[in-house]
């Protein structure tokens, strides 16, 4: 190998580090703009029995959540892993309310069974049925 292919792939090394830690940022960067632009954020996969879950729990209490379906994006998984390193769990669904991190499915029906919900998002809870 010469000098200057080893140089090369020592340039191609450094760029795909460089990309890696962009794009890793720019992931970051999205969930924490998305979360802090909306009062209720769900990060789900449409197919997602407990992502179904979490949003039926929005449905029975007449609010409407901004929901970021992963497996519908070309930037899912990057998202995922941005979730991963903001709240430490890769699962979904990731619930966030006015800015704050809720937890996932079951965090978010106790979270309902409890009221806690309705106070968290300032409303009134008549709770009706178990999820």
């Amino acid at each position: 190998m010469t000098t200057r292919s080893a140089a090369f792939i020592l340039v191609l090394l450094v760029l795909t580090v460089f990309i890696s830690i962009t794009e890793a940022s720019s992931s970051v960067d999205f969930v924490k703009k998305t979360v802090s632009s909306h009062s209720i954020v769900i990060f789900s996969k449409s197919y997602c029995p407990y992502c179904k879950r979490a949003k039926a729990v929005f449905k029975e209490l007449n609010k409407k959540p901004y929901v970021i379906e992963l497996d519908e994006r070309e930037d899912g998984w990057k998202i995922q892993e941005a979730l991963g390193e903001i709240v430490g769990r890769r699962t979904v669904p990731q619930v966030f309310i006015n800015g704050k991190h809720l937890g996932g499915s079951d965090d978010t029906v106790e979270a309902y069974e409890s009221g806690e919900l309705a106070k968290l998002l300032g409303i009134t809870s008549s709770h009706k049925t178990d999820l």
